[in-house]
């Protein structure tokens, strides 16, 4: 069965019609935040690395202040084919990320449908991801979510809809309702009927456990993605249910209007 590794194995190959090792990266940067919205207590942070091939941009979520001093360095005129066996894992998925913009980018051919985002403050915008992510659920059938990669606005949907949820990151702590965060998701995955997983998976190496999990079950598997909004398309109808892909710029940027793009799931 397809999991990350293999669909970067097919990259190398020119299985996806491009040679990666014709494609260079000419921009890399760094995209870092801090926000606490309007009426939240909770603040976080956020930091996603993005790098640039032609017209298309792939990114990979970070823990903040992890990556090297000289990654961007590292990346920058390298190829792809190159970026796809570096050692740090979100080096390869944003290089994978990009390759497939480029062989795929978000367009009703490949699928996409595109889904509008009204100006607006930062809660707002959040709020009206959030709508979209979760209305990409099979919402009655489900009873229990498991959310891997806390956010709040998403939280905050799900319980306005009735729907009960088990709110799981690596960092732990508190939703903003005061909630228990597990730090570990395998450990609950027999306690829901459905997954809305977070691209950051992709990075952090978890995201072939969900795959399998919802492989095995049949449970539905939404992945809302800043991370590899491109990578995962590529699994819908192999695990993967339904994606959300957001790529590069993000709506968090500013406070003008944007586009997600949908994939599977409920059209709603």
């Amino acid at each position: 069965m397809t999991h990350l590794n293999d669909l970067i194995a097919r990259a190398l190959a020119r299985g996806y019609g491009l040679d990666p090792a014709q494609q260079r990266i000419t921009v890399a940067f760094t995209t870092t935040q801090a926000v606490r919205h309007d009426g939240r207590t909770c603040a976080y942070r956020n930091e996603v690395l993005s790098l640039r091939v032609g017209a298309a941009v792939g990114s990979c979520a970070v823990e903040p202040g992890a990556l090297p001093a000289t990654t961007l360095e590292d990346c920058v005129s390298a190829t792809v084919a190159e970026l796809l066996t570096h050692p740090l894992p979100c080096v390869r998925v944003a290089a994978l990320d990009a390759l497939l913009m480029l062989a795929y980018p978000h367009t009703t051919a490949n699928g996409a449908r595109p889904h509008s985002l009204a100006p607006g403050s930062s809660i707002a915008k959040s709020r009206a991801r959030a709508r979209a992510v979760v209305e990409l659920l099979p919402l009655e059938n489900v009873r229990r979510v498991l959310v891997v990669g806390v956010v709040n606005s998403l939280l905050e949907q799900l319980h306005h809809l009735g729907i009960d949820y088990l709110p799981c990151d690596l960092k732990g702590g508190t939703t903003e309702r005061g909630e228990h965060i597990h730090t570990d998701a395998a450990a609950r995955l027999d306690d829901c009927d459905a997954l809305l997983v977070s691209g950051m998976t992709l990075g952090n190496g978890t995201f072939d456990m969900f795959l399998d999990h919802a492989r095995d079950t049949g449970k539905p598997l939404v992945m809302f993605a800043q991370t590899g909004s491109a990578v995962l398309p590529q699994f819908l109808g192999r695990g993967v249910s339904a994606v959300c892909a957001e790529p590069y710029p993000f709506f968090w940027l500013d406070g003008g209007p944007g586009t997600i793009f949908r994939y599977g799931g409920p059209r709603r």
